[in-house]
């Protein structure tokens, strides 16, 4: 079976239309990015598994839930195509060469991540199946990367870069959601209970400890239970962007799916809107403590 969502027949190409970004309206030194929410699905991406399987990988909405981020001061950014296709917060060269039709042009170093199915091109559901229905084209994928990972990279590059520029000084979060308990590629393993929240800092590699602990203490007093570095402690993006030392802090942020969303059905639960709100308060207070550590 072939899933087929959300496939428009005027589907614009991606490149500059790859992402969405929102700037703030009075901008703090502050940005969010979510690479995992893009629920485009190009025609040219096929799989072997029903719709809300496929979807199952996206962070379903979490671009939505960050919406009233700019009105509170930090910008946000947003990837339109889905984590499935191509993942942006994945190494070029993690890749298993076991899916390729045919030989990669450069060196190929496959990770953790590859080795569960989960590299820069995934090849397996939550469960561990088989995503792909067949191998994939050299040519194709080199295009995904063209279309796709490159542009994002590049303006999640350029908007940290501005607002360093302007500010001496950037922080960032970079959001995410995940299932509710541990799955068979995941680190935590299958049926592992998880905390609400996980913050993850590459174990204080990513940023100081005072700005995981103001995001944790401020979720807390949320009603929500957090967990540091467990099960994620996080990937590319924030190790390749934390650089504390730069005066670049990146953190981060997991949010348990059953929080807001039915995970079988793929759709809201009567928990979104209250989430969005805490994460609306959670943004102002952040900017609020990001400018005076900032001052």
């Amino acid at each position: 079976m072939t899933a087929e969502a959300a496939k428009p027949s005027d589907l614009p190409p991606f490149d500059e239309n790859a992402f969405d970004f929102f700037e703030a309206a009075k901008p703090t030194p502050l940005l969010i990015d979510s690479p995992h929410s893009g629920r485009i699905y190009p025609e040219d991406f096929r799989t072997a598994v029903p719709e809300t399987v496929l979807r199952g990988a996206e962070d379903w909405q979490v671009d939505s839930l960050f919406s009233d981020a700019p009105a509170e001061g930090a910008s946000l950014l947003a990837a339109r195509f889905p984590r499935a296709y191509i993942d942006p917060n994945r190494r070029l060269d993690d890749i298993d060469p076991a899916l390729l039709d045919g030989p990669w042009p450069e060196a190929l170093n496959p990770g953790p991540k590859t080795a569960l199915g989960i590299g820069l091109f995934r090849a397996k559901t939550g469960d561990g199946k088989p995503l792909l229905d067949a191998p994939l084209s050299v040519a194709a994928l080199q295009a995904r990367i063209e279309r796709c990972w490159k542009p994002y990279r590049r303006a999640l590059q350029e908007e940290l870069d501005q607002v360093h520029r302007r500010h001496g000084a950037v922080w960032h979060l970079n959001v995410h959601s995940m299932k509710s308990t541990g799955t068979a590629i995941t680190p935590d393993g299958p049926g592992a209970e998880r905390a609400d929240m996980v913050l993850g800092d590459l174990e204080g590699r990513s940023c100081e400890p005072a700005f995981t602990a103001f995001v944790a203490e401020r979720l807390r007093s949320f009603g929500y239970s957090v967990a540091i570095n467990d099960p994620y402690k996080g990937a590319e993006l924030i190790r390749l962007h934390g650089r504390p030392a730069e005066n670049r802090r990146s953190l981060q942020i997991e949010m348990k799916r059953a929080l807001y969303m039915d995970e079988a059905t793929v759709t809201a639960t009567e928990g979104f809107e209250p989430l969005r709100a805490d994460l609306r308060r959670l943004v102002a207070a952040l900017a609020d403590w990001i400018d005076r550590q900032a001052s």
